[in-house]
């Protein structure tokens, strides 16, 4: 199988074909907003300049990547493709509304993966005509340097729907881990209660530096808690806790007045250049 398709152009779509084409897979990248395509293409240039430059990953395949990928406005490009990975954004009406979508242009043979950090995969499943085609790869942001994936097997997933999915994984260079079908799954469930604790400290006068000092230094965390939100993006972060918050009926997952006051300010972090942190 080396026919793949990532279904939106943002951060994480942009990353995951980045992934696939150095793995030497063919990509095509749907997105209804031929825009966010144009900016998409210059990330992706930029992506594998820098990789280059630092010598990331074998130096054939990030220069022959771009070659690889097709990008297009029209869901029709869908329909001949093997392994199809949904990166739209993190709202349950909008990913429903895409895999009734797929479901419809995308063969019964078509592996349909959603990258979703936190939404059930069985509502997704429902919507399509072969809910034993669908499951969840979590990859974390930035999908080219995050080296494990949460592979969410659905009740209804086939046996052999997981084999391709953790063998596409294992392609790309990561090492998949299998978790059970749950709202945010594992990571999420846990890491997204961490941000918020996290924030919430932040009221009693200790800053994000010192937080997330504490968690790299003691406890061996790459980032800490909110140089991770940073990352994921704030506006995300918030997508994820009011997934969270509906599924679980649980008001710990209730986004802290500070959190939603930096994104209504347009601070999404590194993104923007401003989070927790500043990044400019």
């Amino acid at each position: 199988m080396r026919s793949t398709a990532v279904v939106g152009a943002g951060t994480m779509g942009t990353g995951i074909a980045q992934c696939l084409a150095t793995a030497g897979y063919r990509v095509v990248v749907v997105d209804t907003d031929a825009d966010s395509l144009v900016r998409a293409q210059q990330a992706l240039r930029d992506a594998l300049r820098l990789a280059l430059l630092l010598g990331r990953g074998d130096r054939a395949a990030l220069t022959r990547a771009p070659e690889r990928i097709e990008w297009t406005t029209d869901n029709a490009a869908l329909r001949d493709t093997e392994f199809v990975i949904e990166c739209v954004t993190e709202v349950p009406a909008v990913k429903t509304s895409v895999f009734a979508e797929l479901g419809r242009v995308c063969g019964p043979a078509t592996v349909l993966a959603s990258c979703t950090s936190a939404i059930p995969i069985a509502g997704l499943a429902a919507v399509t005509a072969h809910p034993e085609r669908v499951l969840g790869l979590h990859i974390m942001n930035p999908a080219p340097l995050t080296g494990t994936v949460e592979v969410v097997r659905g009740a209804q997933t086939g046996a052999e729907v997981l084999d391709t999915a953790l063998a596409v994984v294992a392609e790309m260079g990561k090492n998949g881990i299998v978790v059970p079908d749950r709202p945010g799954f594992v990571i999420n469930r846990v890491l997204m209660l961490s941000i918020v604790e996290a924030v919430t400290a932040l009221a009693d006068g200790v800053t994000a530096a010192t937080v997330d000092a504490l968690f790299e230094g003691c406890l061996g965390h790459t980032t800490g808690p909110l140089r991770t939100a940073d990352l994921i993006g704030l506006d995300n972060v918030i997508d994820t806790l009011a997934v969270l918050r509906a599924e679980l009926g649980d008001d710990r997952y209730i986004a802290p007045p500070a959190l939603t006051a930096l994104v209504a300010a347009g601070r999404y972090g590194r993104k923007t250049g401003q989070g927790f942190h500043d990044y400019r």
